[in-house]
Order: structure tokens, then sequence, then C-alpha cells
């Protein structure tokens, strides 16, 4: 099981409301976990990752899948309006690039 919540996405940061550190896990979004370190944040919120997995198995829920082994095709579409758009065609064409290549720069 430990295999398993390792490969979820976490982040502790600071919390000035409750004067702790919280962790976070991206993966299940309505959990946290409050504690006056950021060491004992990670442990906290690794443990209630694995206690909502059990209580999903049992009860044959939807588990998350891990973002880190999600495959991603590298395409995704933005809409923008046509002044952007041509501003950034002007842009790519001046650059001597492709419009999506200009883009992905942008987003590096």
């Amino acid at each position: 099981m430990d295999k398993t919540i390792d490969r979820y996405t976490y982040r502790v940061t600071w919390s000035e409301e409750d004067q702790e550190h919280v962790g976070l896990c991206v993966e299940f979004p309505s959990l946290s976990w409050l504690e006056k370190t950021p060491e004992k944040a990670l442990k906290g919120i690794r443990d209630l990752v694995r206690d909502c997995i059990n209580d999903l198995q049992e009860e044959n829920g939807a588990i998350p899948q891990p973002i880190a082994t999600k495959a991603f095709s590298g395409k995704f579409m933005v809409r923008v309006t046509p002044d952007i758009h041509r501003s950034l065609a002007i842009q790519a064409a001046e650059a001597g690039v492709s419009l999506n290549r200009l883009i992905s720069s942008k987003l590096h």
C-alpha cells in the first residue's frame, strides 16, 4: 500500500489562518492535514490518504489514479480571443517559428 500512496502528489504549505503547516494531496482535493512541522504534516496527509484508499477499497469506490502514472499526450486546446490569436501569430511569424513552438516556449 505504501508504494501506492508514494505515487500521489503531495504538497506541504503554511496556513497563516491556522498558524500551522498543512499537508495536501492533489489527487484527493478534499483532504488536508494540519501540524506544527512540515514533516508531520506530510506524514499526516500520507496516512490520511492511505486510510481513505482503504475505505474506498472496502466500499468498492473509485480510487483516484496518481497523476504520476497517467499518460499525457502533450496536446491540449486553449481558447483565446481573436486579437490574442492574431498577436501570437504575428509574434511567431516575426520569430520565424510556428505558433505552436512560440506558445510552448511561453509556457515553459
